[in-house]
């Protein structure tokens, strides 16, 4: 056992002191030492339940022969942080979750580990860590939250809301659309519980990322964290724990493959997931050691329909989706395609054989076959261009556009723009540029989703495109483009941009360009808008989001360093061929 260093011998007995102050006698400290690992506060509903949750999953190691060693890290919660200076520190929260589980599990030697994630950031960093540790890992999510329902006055049902419904409706009352009251009936019952954001919203894409890695047993990750079958599965996956430890089942490095991962951006693509996942994907894939770059997602996205009808551009919750069937839905959809291959997983089972086993409701309408699909290829494309050298994600749920030209309204930060979409300054025809929120820039990369939304909320979503080095929210609908690499911030062509720049977005050619020929001109510069603390390191340490916005070195260092030379070459070409003004 990874314990036995620090518990076994004469020159342990110091340790074995403290530990014995913790409660624990000579029996518990022979046994191994399994983490508890979750991400629990009370700010908000994404993780309030996972505190509950782990002693479920405590009593499942205790049954199964381990000793459960809890401990919690952070959480910044994305709806609630969102539109504010608060933002900026979610994305770098991923690296702290990551690097805290890495710290507290390997600086005590544990043998393996339970985590509980929770709302966005949570979900990747755990993965991330667990490609790093490479210790027998099982990843349980504390599930979605239920739809909630505001009452009507109409007669008819109340139809199910989620949080993005709420950000919404804050663009419906600028609009004068709706008014103080109505905002105030749609905020008050839009959130009724603990779990995570109700649509297929990046924690709930994670969470079945997470599923198709096969770091987290088909189904288990479904159940809605207010569900009472959630604590069966913490037991559960307790005991996974302690038998993957006990048999030497496959470890995350040995999961994580190229297979694994395409896997995953299928299921991302065919349930028109938040484009989060792109970012997050490629930082677990670097984590991992295992080359996967920006194309594998345009291959994905472009070989594998919308199947299923979830939020935000379709009917149903995930709680819904459960309902009828869950992520095994998906899963065997896709197998009958042969649009995903099969692979290992934590549960001892095969992925195919997990989802043949899943027991499913006849009838569904919430995930239809490959052969009848909703939309004809995945919800999200990867651009370049005169703006974008290294990449960009254009956003294509929810909506049947795939051409925009339009004049550039640019703005340096997610508050200015905000503030012009308030005062109804922003008009159909116009492209509205967020630059300097990449990552670095932001610092942080803010999703841009008060933005989107207001947008949405003003009738706006298909008569004006939004670009951004920044990010969007799994909850944004409309015609977005995000992720533009390289960043204003490094110098990317977005600083070059100027109102009144013509730009043209085109998915079919896989472009995004500008009437202007950006080499004569000089970029927009920004002061840092942090100078000290964990933010400017932060930015100081980043890498491109088109690389997954990393800060710690990977084993594919040489890779990356050949990524930089080419995305280098890249930007010198792009420059070149701009089209003329």
């Amino acid at each position: 056992m990874r314990s036995n260093a620090i518990k076994q011998g004469p020159t342990r007995s110091p340790a074995r002191a403290m530990l014995r102050a913790t409660g624990l006698d000579d029996a518990a400290i022979a046994r191994p030492f399994v983490a508890v690992v979750h991400t629990w506060s009370d700010v908000s509903p994404c993780n309030i339940n996972l505190r509950d949750l782990a002693q479920h999953v405590r009593r499942g190691i205790d049954a199964a022969g381990g000793t459960p060693i809890e401990f919690n890290t952070i959480a910044v919660t994305d709806g609630i942080a969102m539109g504010s200076d608060g933002m900026r520190a979610s994305l770098p929260s991923r690296e702290t979750i990551a690097d805290s589980i890495e710290l507290a599990v390997g600086g005590h030697c544990l043998d393996a580990m339970v985590l509980l994630v929770g709302c966005d950031k949570t979900i990747p960093a755990a993965a991330m860590a667990a490609a790093r540790l490479d210790i027998p890992t099982v990843i349980l999510y504390g599930g979605t939250i239920l739809p909630g329902h505001c009452p009507t006055t109409d007669g008819e049902a109340p139809k199910p809301l989620t949080v993005q419904d709420v950000f919404e409706a804050v663009g419906a009352h600028a609009a004068g659309r709706i008014d103080d009251a109505g905002l105030h009936a749609i905020e008050s019952h839009a959130c009724p519980g603990a779990g995570a954001c109700g649509g297929q919203f990046t924690a709930n894409t994670m969470a079945m990322v997470l599923t198709f890695l096969g770091l987290s047993p088909l189904g288990a990750n479904d159940i809605p964290a207010t569900d009472p079958a959630k604590a069966d599965a913490g037991y559960a996956c307790g005991e996974l724990a302690m038998a993957l430890l006990r048999d030497g089942g496959p470890t995350p490095r040995t999961l994580l493959t190229t297979r694994a991962l395409r896997n995953a951006a299928r299921a991302v693509s065919a349930t028109a997931g938040s484009t989060n996942a792109v970012l997050h994907l490629l930082a677990i894939a670097h984590e991992a050691g295992v080359a996967f770059d920006l194309e594998e997602f345009e291959a994905a996205s472009a070989s594998t329909p919308v199947i299923a009808d979830l939020k935000p551009g379709g009917r149903y919750t995930a709680a819904e989706m459960h309902a009828q069937g869950g992520t095994a839905l998906v899963a065997r959809e896709l197998q009958a395609a042969g649009l995903i291959e099969d692979i290992p997983t934590v549960a001892g089972r095969s992925f195919f054989a997990q989802a043949d086993a899943a027991q499913t409701p006849p009838a569904q309408d919430v995930v239809r076959p490959v052969s009848d699909p909703i939309k004809p290829r995945g919800g999200y494309s990867i651009l370049y261009g005169d703006l974008a050298p290294e990449g960009c994600i254009v956003k294509l749920a929810g909506h049947g556009i795939e051409r925009f030209e339009g004049r550039a309204r640019v703005f340096d930060s997610e508050e200015a723009a905000f503030a012009a979409v308030q005062a109804r300054a922003i008009v159909a025809g116009d492209v509205v540029v967020i630059r300097f929120e990449g990552p670095a820039g932001g610092p942080g990369m803010r999703e841009m989703l008060a933005v989107t939304a207001a947008l949405v909320g003003q009738g706006l979503s298909n008569d004006v495109a939004l670009v951004t080095d920044g990010r969007f929210s799994g909850a944004t609908h409309g015609f977005m483009v995000g992720h533009v690499a390289p960043e204003a911030a490094r110098g990317g062509p977005i600083a070059k941009l100027r109102d009144g720049d013509r730009v043209r977005i085109d998915v079919a050619s896989r472009r995004i360009d500008v009437a202007a020929d950006l080499s004569q001109r000089t970029p927009a510069r920004m002061a840092p808008r942090v100078r000290c603390g964990a933010l400017a390191k932060f930015a100081r340490d980043v890498g491109s989001a088109s690389r997954g916005a990393v800060t710690s070195p990977g084993p594919l260092d040489a890779h990356d360093d050949d990524a930089r030379r080419i995305a280098s070459s890249l930007l010198d070409a792009a420059t070149d061929a701009a089209i003329p003004a």
